[in-house]
């Protein structure tokens, strides 16, 4: 299972960037059945669970992203959304879609599949 992660780039501090998640064919049929987030990592740091949302909509995010950071789904699209704004130079990292098992899974221990990270790069 690969998603296709899209969308990064280098931004100004203040600027937005909007991330996109493709599934692969083998979860197309059955994409909205999986809770879904983003996660992110840093140079030099571990990664950190950013935004998810569940098959039913329910939406959480990361303190260090609320209210700046918006993560939707469309499953006519099977695709994943992180929309960013507000960005900041410590926003900088490789950012990577993540759909959950369903058994076993959380967003502090995700149990999953994990799609290549897209960069971004916040400059000040």
């Amino acid at each position: 299972v690969q998603l296709q992660a899209s969308g990064g780039g280098l931004v100004q501090a203040g600027g937005s960037l909007r991330l996109s998640c493709k599934a692969p064919r083998s979860i197309l049929s059955t994409f909205n059945t999986y809770d879904m987030g983003w996660y992110r990592q840093a140079p030099g740091k571990q990664r950190e669970w950013v935004a998810g949302i569940s098959s039913d909509y329910e939406i959480n995010y990361a303190d260090s992203v609320k209210g700046r950071f918006s993560i939707s789904r469309d499953n006519g699209k099977k695709t994943l959304y992180l929309l960013m704004s507000s960005l900041k130079p410590e926003d900088t990292a490789a950012y990577y879609c993540f759909s959950a098992s369903p058994y076993g899974s959380s967003w502090s221990t995700p149990v999953g599949s994990w799609g290549q990270g897209t960069l971004v790069t916040v400059s000040s």
